[in-house]
This record gives structure tokens, C-alpha cells and sequence, in this order.
């Protein structure tokens, strides 16, 4: 069996691909333009994808190819027609990254909410050697204790951020833009409601119709001026002209993203302007990719891969 890695750059090359190769040969590229896969792919068996599409331009030409598995949950980058028309199964994965994405939204946080930005320089440029007073006031910042924190999908991360909110003695309420039904356990309320009693926003939900273009000019409107806004689902959620002018009119407070409406970042971002790292903190979508997330999603998709071809453990 040949298993072929078009873009193990995008999951990482720092992981052992030991367990795979136990399966069968494994062929690997950092990167595959959808040319290069149509060649790349022609003698696979099984092909791990994250971000290269699949489609008659990318396996038109793998003749032998049985299973495509996605390194992600999401798989809007798989032609599910054309796999239906060639017999081809495919496995997507999801729940391996709760703990990395949770963890992360608490560090974009503390980055913003406690101003380290501010005091790390004031340190590093020695400010405070020297300095009249043993603590520095010019940044203040406040405790999560007390503030309401509003979740944007309430799936396995936007749980887990709610406990953990919980237990910094935040008031949680969440919104579902799909219209579920409330979850036991949680306080649910529409989208007016969290956007004008949030101090802490996080978004954890996927990009669909319910949910693009979702954060807009109208919704920042109806922030806290205090509001730390936190997007950790999917760029194209958050309206990101809509969001530099609220930035820069203070209309909230700051905005962490690790998620962008385009992945690298272009270069007419609008986001690229905004030099303040207290009002604007970016990171290049890095939430998800904790080492024991990213060894739980290799171990999950040999798993797949065992299931399909009957292979015992």
C-alpha cells in the first residue's frame, strides 16, 4: 500500500511518521500545487490531505486510489461528487483539538487583557530598572471574575471555554446563529443580547450561511467599548474592514485573531494597517496545532486508515 502525504508542511514535519509507514510505503512533499498532486498522487492507494483540494485536477490520474483522508474537520476542499463517482471513501476528523484551540483562547486573552505587551517592553527596554515604584499603573487591566463572557458555538471548544471561564468566575452565555435548541446546562440568548452584555466575545463556530459576514459594522455597534473580541473559528465570519474601523474608533476595546479571511495573509488586508499589538493581536491560525492535538489527529487517521483496509491493530 502507498500513502501519500501532498502537504505534510501544513501538518507538520516535526511529527514521526513511524506508525504510517508499519502501513505501506509513505511518499511525502511539504507542498503540492494541484498540478503537482495530479503526479504526485497517480500510484496512491491512500492520500492525507489538509489543504490541497481533491478533484478530477489534483487525482484524476490515481488510477489505484481507495481513501482520502483530511487532516481536519472540515471538508469543503473535497469534491464529494467526483469521490462518489470513483468509489473513492474518504474520512475527516474532528475533537482532536479542543484542548489546543481552548488553551490558545485563554492565551490571546491574557495578551490583551493584561496589556503583556505593554509591561514585557517596559522590562525589556528597562524602564523599570531603577524605577520609584515597585509596580508600574500606567496599563491597568481587570479580572475575568465578574465579567460576562459570550460564546459564538457552543460545539466541544466553545464547552470547554465555558468551563474554563466558569471557573476564572465569568458569566457565561452563548448564541447559536443556526437557531439549535438550548443546551441543558448553558444560558442561551440571541445574538443582540450577547453582543450588548459581552465583555469577552470568543467565537468558536463554523463558517457556513449562518454564520459569514456574521460580526459586522452593525454588530460592532452593539459592543462594550470594553469588549475583547477573540476569533478562533473562521476568518470570514468577522467582516475584517468592518473590523479595522471599529479598532481604530474604539468602538471595542482590542481583537485577537487567529483565524483570517485569507490564509496566509494577503496583502491588501485591511488588518495589516493596525501596528498597536494592545488593540489588534494575529496569529497565523496556530490555535489548533498544540503537539498532542496534532500526534491525536496522525493517530486518528491511521486509525481510519486500519478500519478501512481491516488491518488489526
Amino acid at each position: 500500500m502507498k500513502l501519500i502525504f501532498p502537504d505534510l508542511k501544513t501538518i507538520g514535519e516535526d511529527l514521526s511518521l513511524s506508525s504510517f509507514r508499519s502501513l505501506g510505503e509513505v511518499v511525502t512533499y511539504p507542498f503540492s500545487t494541484p498540478e503537482e498532486a495530479l503526479k504526485r498522487t497517480s500510484d496512491a492507494d491512500v492520500v492525507i490531505t489538509n489543504k490541497v483540494p481533491i478533484n478530477k485536477e489534483t487525482i484524476g490520474n490515481a488510477a489505484h486510489l481507495k481513501l482520502v483522508c483530511t487532516a481536519g474537520t472540515g471538508t469543503n476542499h473535497l469534491d464529494m461528487d467526483y469521490l462518489k463517482k470513483r468509489g473513492i471513501a474518504w474520512r475527516n476528523v474532528a475533537g482532536y483539538s479542543t484542548d489546543s484551540v481552548a488553551q490558545h483562547t485563554f492565551a490571546m486573552l491574557f495578551y490583551l487583557l493584561e496589556k503583556l505587551r505593554f509591561y514585557d517592553d517596559y522590562v525589556k527596554e528597562e524602564r523599570y530598572v531603577d524605577d520609584r515604584a515597585f509596580t508600574h499603573f500606567t496599563q491597568s487591566f481587570h479580572e475575568i471574575s465578574g465579567m460576562t463572557w459570550g460564546i459564538i458555538g457552543l460545539g466541544n471548544i466553545g464547552r470547554k471555554v465555558a468551563a474554563i471561564a466558569e471557573a476564572f468566575g465569568a458569566k457565561v452565555i452563548y448564541a447559536s446563529p443556526s437557531g439549535n435548541p438550548p443546551q441543558e446546562g448553558y444560558t442561551q440568548v440571541d445574538l443582540d443580547t450577547l453582543f450588548q452584555n459581552a465583555d469577552i466575545i470568543s467565537v468558536h463556530a463554523p463558517l457556513n450561511t449562518y454564520t459569514e459576514n456574521l460580526i459586522n459594522r452593525e454588530a460592532f455597534c452593539k459592543m462594550k467599548k470594553n469588549c475583547i473580541l477573540l476569533n478562533l473559528g473562521r476568518g470570514a465570519i468577522i467582516n475584517e474592514h468592518d473590523l479595522w474601523d471599529a479598532l481604530n474608533r474604539h468602538t471595542i476595546a482590542a481583537a485577537g485573531l487567529d483565524v483570517l479571511c485569507t490564509e496566509p495573509m494577503c496583502q491588501d488586508s485591511p488588518l495589516r494597517k493596525i501596528k498597536d499589538s494592545q488593540r489588534l493581536f494575529i496569529t497565523p491560525h496556530i490555535g489548533w496545532a498544540g503537539v498532542e492535538a496534532r500526534t491525536r489527529l496522525m493517530k486518528m487517521i491511521r486509525t481510519q486508515i486500519q478500519e478501512f483496509f481491516g488491518i488489526s491493530q
